[in-house]
């Protein structure tokens, strides 16, 4: 499955995260596995605390982060793509 840019996303319910050393990591306590989100996913994961599209997203954080928005949106989807697999968070169609 791939997110498209006009899709919206928001963290899923069952998630507990913490910041450490300046990276997010994150018990999912469904599954009872741990995630190391880093830097760069931990301000992802705070960005879609409401629920936000791809594609603001993207323009947020290519105004925080030397990135092209190409580069940033493939990265942004495919961290995304990762979250999605293991039910972080929800996608909600386009409408």
């Amino acid at each position: 499955m791939t997110i498209a840019k006009n899709e919206t996303v928001v963290q899923a319910q069952g998630n507990l995260a913490s910041s450490m050393n300046g990276e997010t990591v994150m018990f999912r306590i469904e599954s009872g596995k741990y995630f190391n989100l880093g830097q760069i996913g931990g301000r992802i994961w705070s960005l879609i605390e409401s629920p936000t599209t791809v594609e603001a997203l993207v323009k947020e954080l290519t105004s925080e982060f030397d990135v092209t928005a190409e580069q940033c949106e493939e990265q942004v989807v495919q961290f995304l793509d990762q979250l999605a697999k293991e039910q972080l968070i929800v996608v909600q169609a386009a409408s």
